[in-house]
C-alpha cells in the first residue's frame, strides 16, 4: 500500500471508528467485546482493499453486516450469551424517562434473537429499505418484512412505551443507543 493511501485509511480509522463501534455494538446486542471484534474483521478486510474502495464507510458496514450474519448462522445451535445493563454517562439529557427508555430498549434488544436484532438494527437504526436488509441478509424481502413485524411486535410487549408506532429511525438515532465510552 502506498503510503498516501496508508494515510487515508487511518484518517478514515480515525474520524469513523467510534461511529462504527457504535453499529457494531448494537449488531452484537451490546457485546462490546464483540464488537470491537466485528469492527476489527471489517477494519482488517478494508485495509487489504483500500485503494479499490470507492464508498469506505459502506464498504465497512456492509462487511460488519455481513459478518454478523455469518456469526449467527454459524452460532445458530448455540446459546445467546446475556449481557448485564451497560452503565448509562451520567449527563444532563440522559436524565428521566429518556433514559428510562434507553435502558428498556437495551434490554428488550438483548432478549430478541441474533436474527430479529439484525434486522431491527438494518432497518430501523441503519434506516436501510427492506430489499438491502433482505440483499445484505441473504433472505427474500418477506422474510425481512416478517421478522421486523415480529420484532417490533415483541419490542412493543416488552416496552409498552414505544407505543403502536414502534421505533422510528430518527427517534432511534435520538435515544443514543451507545454504551459508555462509544460516542460518534
Amino acid at each position: 500500500m502506498k503510503a498516501s493511501s496508508h494515510d487515508e485509511f487511518r484518517e478514515f480509522v480515525a474520524m469513523r471508528s467510534t461511529a462504527l463501534l457504535r453499529l457494531a455494538v448494537l449488531l452484537t446486542g451490546g457485546d462490546r467485546h464483540g464488537a470491537e471484534d466485528l469492527l476489527q474483521i471489517a477494519l482488517m478486510n478494508a485495509y487489504g482493499r483500500w485503494s479499490s474502495i470507492e464508498q469506505p464507510e459502506a464498504y465497512v458496514r456492509q462487511v460488519m453486516y455481513r459478518q454478523q450474519v455469518n456469526r449467527w448462522r454459524l452460532r445458530r445451535h448455540s446459546a445467546e450469551t446475556t449481557v448485564p445493563v451497560l452503565p448509562e454517562s451520567g449527563t444532563d439529557a440522559d436524565a428521566g424517562a429518556e433514559s428510562e427508555l434507553r435502558i428498556a430498549l437495551w434490554a428488550a434488544l438483548r432478549r430478541l434473537t441474533k436474527r430479529q436484532r439484525t434486522v431491527v438494527v438494518l432497518r430501523y437504526f441503519e434506516d436501510l429499505p427492506e430489499a438491502e436488509v433482505a440483499a445484505l441478509l441473504g433472505c427474500p424481502v418477506g422474510t425481512v418484512r416478517s421478522t421486523a413485524y415480529r420484532s417490533l411486535a415483541k419490542l412493543r410487549a416488552l416496552i409498552p412505551e414505544l407505543g403502536p408506532e414502534g421505533l422510528a429511525g430518527e427517534q432511534a438515532r435520538q435515544l443514543s443507543l451507545t454504551p459508555k465510552g462509544v460516542r460518534g
